[in-house]
């Protein structure tokens, strides 16, 4: 009896162990456990990260940043600096090629005695100058030869007429158009034939 009796207060601790709750070591605990097994260790496995290092790290991330910033910066200014700049600019290269028509045409006021045969070919002339400043400026004349099908985006009709062509084509060309590089400036403006 005596050894039932001794076992009993054994087993009702052991149920009083079971029944308590299991308490979970707390953040502190396991910080402190950690503190005191670096602090133990001679020669710790994996570098231990300090804040001077990541300051470190941070300032210069920071100063690459800002580097990046002012070249980013500088680069949209020069970029501004040169639209400027074309804006400015963009008719002299379309000027000095009507100077020398304006030349032409002061000489040719100058004769005082000119005959008409002289002013045609002085006029001619000219033409042929400011004709060719417009090419190298990219303008270029739109005038459909007679017989070409008609194309509503390079010409606009200002009659229809009966002829003998094939219908919706050019008859004639009452003004010459013109366009610069892809883009119309003046449709050529022209008679098509009827449709049949």
């Amino acid at each position: 009896m005596s050894d039932s009796t001794n076992q009993q207060p054994q087993n009702d601790a052991e149920a009083a162990q079971a029944q308590a709750p299991v308490n979970e070591p707390s953040t502190q605990d396991v910080l402190a456990a950690a503190q005191a097994a670096n602090a133990g260790a001679e020669t710790p496995e994996e570098p231990v990260v300090t804040i001077e290092s990541l300051q470190a790290q941070l300032n210069e991330a920071h100063d690459s940043f800002l580097r990046a910033k002012a070249d980013v910066e500088n680069a949209r200014r020069r970029a501004d600096e040169e639209v400027q700049k074309a804006r400015k600019f963009a008719v002299e290269g379309f000027a000095e090629g009507l100077l020398p028509v304006i030349d032409s045409l002061e000489a040719a006021l100058m004769v005082e005695q000119a005959t008409l045969e002289q002013m045609r070919e002085g006029v001619e002339a000219t033409q042929k100058q400011l004709l060719s400043a417009l090419e190298r400026n990219k303008v270029t004349q739109i005038n459909p030869n007679s017989g070409e099908k008609f194309n509503p985006h390079q010409h606009q009709a200002i009659s229809v007429v009966p002829a003998a062509q094939d219908p919706n084509t050019v008859v004639t060309v009452l003004q010459k158009g013109y366009m610069i590089a892809d883009r119309v400036l003046r449709p050529a403006l022209v008679t098509v034939t009827a449709p049949k």
